[in-house]
């Protein structure tokens, strides 16, 4: 008989919070992915993140979640494996027949109780964990990115649920260099590495989702033409060299106003507002890194504006910051196979929601990004 199971999937890059999501859903198995923990002072604040995870288990939301499976990279002396991952599952009381892979003994055994384990995660065998090696990126500075994967079955239906964080765009200019970028090219080759790796033969392949800071951006030198269209623009070089410095796109009317600027780590465009209108429709045409890897990964209809970068002031829940052109850097994918397996009632019911989380409340940096759907099961 097929029965369902109501599932959430949160990605967070740090610190952010639950809002309304658990009392709106109420799923039964939830699964959150956090990238950076710690944040990039993880050395002063990895005390701070560990009791964020504390106070998010010990919650009067999760009482009635009387199963928890906690993995938490923490190890920042450890540079060479250190990945700032943290991920953790929540299984519902109402939910029975949950099981989780060892991968050291090749086998499912059942969930039971509070598995929490921060710390060194290489020993721990219900967990894989890597770090992407540091000829990945050659010629970037070597950082805390990679991925983490956990295996399920949930009512006899096998699932792998992975972390991931992927190389960000280190200099705008480098960015609008080619189309695509070198970033993306980057980012390209470590995504392809992590479904190669959760697709070989050391284990049976299953379906899979992966969430995370895949840190995709725009391409970045497309988008320029379009919004300076009308403009002139012009190139700032250093004076010591032939390096460019700073790139500027004034209107060509008579106050030559400045549209656009871009440095290293400015992207200052006048009309902001372009990636609100709409949920930022317009610029999903240049959201081009997911669609090479449409072969063997799908995505539900993003309907939610770029979840980065958002203001780190209170007050400003809703604007973005003048460092790096909004992106959906914030992303659930999942493998064809997955794709089947979750639910799709009548047109009308909200039975699967892609959004972000706290729209209207700050969140740090990335907005949070969540899936729920009802996952097609089998009770034989």
């Amino acid at each position: 008989m097929e029965t369902f199971s109501d599932v959430l999937l949160v990605t967070a890059n740090v610190g952010s919070l639950f809002d309304n999501t658990i009392h709106t859903y109420k799923p039964q198995f939830i699964g959150l992915h956090f990238q950076e923990v710690g944040g990039k002072d993880y050395m002063v604040n990895m005390g701070h993140a560990e009791n964020f995870f504390w106070s998010i288990k010990s919650s009067e939301e999760m009482k009635d979640y009387d199963r928890v499976c906690m993995y938490v990279d923490n190890q920042f002396q450890v540079e060479e494996r250190f990945t700032a991952l943290g991920s953790m599952y929540f299984i519902h009381k109402t939910l029975k027949n949950i099981y989780q892979y060892d991968f050291n003994v090749k086998d499912f055994k059942a969930v039971s109780g509070q598995n929490k384990y921060m710390g060194p995660l290489d020993v721990v065998t219900t967990v894989e964990k890597e770090k992407f090696p540091k000829n990945f990126w050659p010629d970037f500075k070597w950082s805390r990115k990679g991925f983490m994967r956990t295996r399920w079955i949930i009512h006899n239906q096998g699932l792998d649920l992975v972390n991931v964080h992927l190389f960000h765009d280190a200099s705008n200019l480098i960015a609008c260099k080619s189309s695509p970028s070198i970033y993306s090219a980057n980012r390209h080759n470590a995504l392809r590495y992590v479904i190669n790796r959760i697709s070989d033969s050391c284990y049976t392949p299953l379906p899979f989702f992966v969430f995370g800071d895949f840190n995709f951006r725009l391409d970045t030198l497309s988008l320029i033409q379009h919004l300076c269209t009308s403009a002139d623009v012009q190139t700032v070089k250093k004076d010591s060299s032939n390096e460019v410095e700073r790139i500027i796109c004034e209107k060509k009317d008579n106050d030559h106003q400045v549209l656009l600027q871009i440095e290293e780590k400015l992207f200052a465009y006048m009309h902001q507002a372009v990636f609100r209108e709409d949920n930022g429709k317009a610029l999903l045409t240049y959201d081009k890194e997911v669609t090479a890897f449409h072969d063997v990964i799908r995505e539900e209809d993003i309907m939610f504006p770029p979840s980065y970068p958002y203001s780190e002031e209170y007050t400003k829940p809703t604007q973005y910051m003048n460092t790096r052109c909004p992106a959906w850097c914030d992303r659930i994918l999942m493998s064809h196979t997955a794709r089947e397996l979750i639910r799709r009632r009548d047109e009308d019911e909200k039975n699967v929601v892609y959004n972000t989380m706290g729209p209207n409340v700050c969140m740090g940096d990335h907005k949070p990004v969540f899936l729920f759907f009802s996952l097609k099961t089998n009770d034989h």
